[in-house]
């Protein structure tokens, strides 16, 4: 069986979970949190969100290199791309994880999968956070969007939609949070010279 985008595109996804995983482990101390209650939603929708575009690298973990073909109107494939498109699009995911990983380094130990406040955290705005004041979610949203456009179903192409919608609340709820921790003053005017989500979009 010939090696195709439709494999390859999960290679960035498998690379990246293993890494920021192991990744997890080198993070500060953790000073305060917000609500649980008030995370419950952007955990659901990030969730699905995850087990929607990932069901294809299940199928491929277990020995098969296809799409899966989910029952129903959910498994149903809109389009298969040109093959040049495909391969763009693995670039693509593995360019906007090398993105994500660049600000969780720049991060440091103040990065945390959760929103926190970690002890000495500051309000960081150099670097990826120079482009985006949430690059780590923009990288996971261009991966995502990369491996909708590769595999054209329909459970796929929800799952982006709902990793946009999750780590968009969830970036909002972050930095009320934060500019609450870290001081209106500086925050603001962070948030006035640089894009939520999409570089270079008007702010």
């Amino acid at each position: 069986m010939g090696f195709w985008p439709d494999d390859a595109i999960f290679i960035p996804w498998d690379v990246w979970i293993v890494s920021w995983i192991v990744a997890g482990l080198w993070s500060a101390r953790t000073v305060k949190r917000p609500n649980r209650s008030n995370e419950l939603l952007y955990r659901s929708l990030t969730t699905a969100g995850f087990v929607l575009v990932l069901a294809p690298m299940l199928k491929r973990v277990s020995g098969h290199l296809e799409i899966v073909n989910w029952p129903g109107v959910l498994g149903h494939r809109f389009w298969i791309p040109p093959l040049a498109l495909g391969w763009t699009m693995v670039g693509a995911a593995t360019a906007s994880f090398l993105f994500a990983w660049w600000a969780r380094i720049y991060l440091g130990r103040l990065w945390s999968g959760a929103i926190t406040r970690k002890e000495g955290h500051v309000v960081v705005d150099k670097g990826p956070y120079g482009i985006v004041r949430h690059p780590i979610y923009t990288g996971i949203l261009g991966a995502a969007i990369a491996t909708a456009v590769v595999a054209g179903s329909l459970h796929v192409i929800l799952g982006a939609v709902c990793l946009i919608v999750g780590y968009w609340l969830k970036a909002r709820l972050e930095e009320r949070f934060l500019r609450g921790e870290l001081g209106a003053d500086a925050y603001d005017s962070y948030r006035r010279r640089v894009p939520m989500l999409v570089p270079f979009a008007p702010v």
